[in-house]
């Protein structure tokens, strides 16, 4: 979950250029995620995430609001679709593509060239999609947890839903289930903790340790593949 941490971070500092391409993929997820089961967060758990996702990358409120009423059809929208690619990167790493995009031969192509560039390619459907579960991922910023007992701040994060928590020099990430990620996050905040991020992920059924000589390519691939408008997330079985 190190990637996660990395990516909150990027999040809050994007150079100009990187901060439009992030909008785009968050203003298409939101547009999907209200196209599929309403305009109203409160019913529904995808569009809910993903506006969350959007205020946690400071993406402004009346960018939020037009991509809703695209989803709603207030407002005209290009023809979206969401795609997953799956392939492989440097050293074997498994790799799940979530994609949003109006334009399907360019973002297989992108895809593809950002894979073979940097020591990847593109697996076939079902390659890897059986190594990843979807799930919520929770995450709570050290300082959220300074002074507090950790045994104590396990305990209420086990009783709030947590199916598993995986601690870090960042903070801790709280996995639960995707259909229990907007009560779990709710009974977090309550409890007291403000949150970094919570958002859907395909998760590893089990992880990898990337080789220290390839770690640094595969970094450099994920950051393409993330920088890229039509990639809405990438995951991995690797830790970083």
């Amino acid at each position: 979950m190190g990637r996660h941490w990395q990516n909150i971070k990027l999040g809050k500092g994007k150079a100009d250029a990187q901060r439009a391409a992030k909008f785009t993929q968050l203003g298409r997820a939101i547009t999907m995620a209200a196209k599929e089961k309403g305009g109203d967060p409160a019913m529904n758990a995808k569009l809910y995430t993903a506006i969350e996702k959007a205020k946690e990358a400071f993406m402004p409120k009346d960018n939020i609001e037009r991509a809703i009423k695209k989803g709603t059809g207030e407002l005209e929208s290009e023809a979206l679709e969401e795609l997953n690619y799956e392939g492989y990167g440097p050293g074997g790493a498994a790799l799940l593509i979530e994609t949003v995009t109006d334009n399907r031969t360019r973002t297989v192509s992108n895809v593809k060239n950002y894979l073979s560039k940097n020591g990847g390619n593109l697996g076939a459907t079902g390659s890897v999609a059986w190594m990843f579960e979807r799930k919520g991922v929770i995450a709570i910023p050290a300082e959220e947890l300074e002074g507090k007992d950790p045994d104590d701040v396990e305990m209420q994060l086990i009783e709030a839903g947590a199916e598993d928590i995986k601690r870090a020099e960042q903070g801790w990430t709280v996995v639960t289930s995707f259909a229990d990620l907007v009560d779990v996050r709710a009974k977090i905040e309550k409890a007291g903790f403000k949150i970094a991020s919570a958002e859907a992920e395909y998760v590893a059924k089990e992880t990898l340790t990337a080789p220290e000589e390839q770690k640094q390519a595969l970094s450099d691939l994920l950051d393409a593949l993330e920088a890229d408008e039509d990639v809405k997330a990438v995951h991995t079985n690797v830790e970083l």
